[in-house]
């Protein structure tokens, strides 16, 4: 249940469900449980404890760990201390770590475990960083996190957080150059609380289970998660992704309400038991971060009985973008291909190279003006210029078009267009040809160097166990299926795909060793 008369701000989310439901569980997280209670005195100290190490408001403070409950009271307490938290992607290396501790300025660390050799390699590099904190006991020299917060009150700081304060700042992925700190603010998550109190899609009931299986430095985990404990329902933290242990919490923990990516989604209709698992009391199923290819949604849609929602969104925008409803999910309307319609609270428009508005029809970039947009990129006025424009229109490098309906249509990145004589290549459109063949469990698509067309289309393809199929075969398939420019003129075989946490194909990755020495054209 969401209280929009009291929670204005992240911080009256613990204050106003602890009243209204102490006893009910707010986190699981493995085996430990804290309810809505226990979760606001926590957020409490944590605040203090914080305060007393010196972090003031606006200051940085930063957590690599894989999901947990610990997480989200770090997150809360920061807000009470009015600090932004910067979770930090912990499958980076290294001296990627100690580049965003850098860039972010980060005072203090919460670390799990399984970080602490990052941590003291990049240690003496974070000049800023003067307090480590491990997540579990049993470090020589590091508090852990729950008797380090133990040692302070449980009573509220009582500072109010302003409209306009940095809550968090998540780091893009890097694709391409160095991650930027994308700055969001209590303003920013003004417009995720409208979509729940006006039911948009996120209208989650008090008390049932929503699972947190994103990871929580990227805004789908974060955003799941916030929105759950919003309304007072029972949030279980999936550490990372198995899809074998995923089935089963599907099924334990009784889970009504999930997001996740389509990569996820393809992997668990592969995993064994998927046949006969119990998911009945899955209601509804969110999904986006990147195109989902329609032979895999047809799919889903068979073996849930759940309602599937489209999201499309940017972390630059607070995930608030378009939106396919349930209703639209019928074959028969012919839409299963689109990202929906753009939300209440935020404004979409197509526009073409030359700075024109796109008509009906025409691919251009897909741009976006909400109050959910980003306060900015962290120490990057330049790059901010370059995302947001004077009318505060931003511009999210996505390649899509609107239907004559208004129906939006992502292809893919405008960087990983292909260019084949002259003729415009989205991979996202080759790649669902490949899905609807038997034997693709997985695809890609790239373009490589073509003496001729200046690059060639290439699919790089994970077959299902068991199964074999030929290059011409799956290059005839589509054929029947898109027109031939669009077609692969190579497919190479792989064991598995390489992806971020997010779920998104690393193109880059895939390119790499036929761009080598030279200079690609697109993007």
């Amino acid at each position: 249940m969401y209280e929009p008369d009291k929670i204005r701000t992240v911080a009256d989310i613990a204050r106003v469900q602890a009243e209204l439901r102490p006893d009910a569980v707010a986190l699981v997280c493995d085996d430990l449980e804290i309810t809505y209670a226990a979760f606001e005195r926590l957020t409490n100290q944590c605040a203090h404890a914080l305060i007393n190490a010196g972090v003031r408001p606006g200051d940085r403070i930063a957590c690599l760990t894989k999901n947990s409950a610990e997480f989200f009271v770090l997150w809360f307490g920061a807000v009470k201390a009015r600090a932004c938290l910067a979770p930090v992607n912990w499958r980076l290396a290294p001296p990627e770590v100690a580049f965003i501790l850098q860039d972010a300025g980060a005072k203090l660390l919460v670390a799990s475990r399984d970080f602490e050799a990052v941590v003291d390699m990049i240690v003496s590099d974070c000049p800023d960083l003067h307090r480590l904190i491990q997540v579990e006991p049993g470090h020589p020299r590091w508090p852990a996190f729950f008797d380090w917060i133990g040692a302070y009150p449980e009573t509220d700081p009582g500072l109010q957080l302003q409209p306009d304060d940095d809550v968090i700042q998540l780091y893009t992925s890097g694709t391409t150059g160095l991650p930027k700190g994308v700055r969001l603010t209590s303003a920013n998550f003004e417009q995720v609380f409208a979509a729940a109190a006006k039911g948009l899609w996120a209208d989650f009931d008090a008390g049932k289970t929503v699972l947190v299986a994103m990871p929580t430095f990227h805004v789908s985990g974060t955003n799941v998660g916030l929105l759950g404990l919003l309304q007072g329902s029972r949030n279980v933290v999936l550490r990372e992704i198995n899809p074998v242990h995923l089935l089963e919490v599907l099924e334990q923990e009784q889970v009504a309400y999930a997001f996740l990516v389509p990569a996820v989604i393809n992997m668990l209709l592969q995993t064994p038991g998927i046949e006969t698992a119990d998911v009945s009391k899955l209601e509804r199923l969110f999904y986006g971060a990147s195109p989902i290819a329609e032979e895999v949604l047809l799919k889903a849609s068979e073996r849930f009985s759940a309602t599937f929602t489209q999201l499309y969104g940017l972390t630059e925008t607070i995930g608030v973008g378009a939106m396919l409803p349930p209703e639209d999910h019928d074959p028969r309307r012919g839409k299963l291909r689109a990202c929906g319609k753009q939300w209440e609270a935020a404004e979409l428009r197509v526009v073409r190279p030359d700075g024109e508005i796109a008509e009906p029809g025409e691919v251009g970039e897909i741009q976006i003006r909400s109050k959910g947009v980003m306060k900015g990129y962290w120490n990057r006025p330049e790059a901010t210029a370059q995302a947001i424009d004077a009318e505060g229109w931003f511009r999210s490098g996505d390649a899509g078009y609107f239907d004559d309906d208004g129906y939006l249509y992502i292809y893919d990145r405008v960087k990983d267009m292909i260019i084949s004589g002259g003729e415009n290549v989205y991979p996202a459109e080759v790649e669902n040809a490949l899905f609807s063949h038997f034997a693709v469990a997985d695809a890609a698509v790239i373009g490589v160097p073509d003496s001729r067309w200046g690059e060639a289309v290439k699919a790089v393809v994970v077959l299902r166990p068991g199964m074999s199929v030929s290059a011409a075969d799956l290059i005839a398939h589509c054929k029947k299926r898109i027109a031939g420019y669009k077609c692969p003129k190579s497919v190479d075989f792989i064991a598995v795909l390489p992806r971020n946490p997010s779920g998104k194909v690393l193109r880059r990755e895939l390119r790499a060793p036929y761009w080598e020495g030279k200079q690609r054209q697109v993007g």
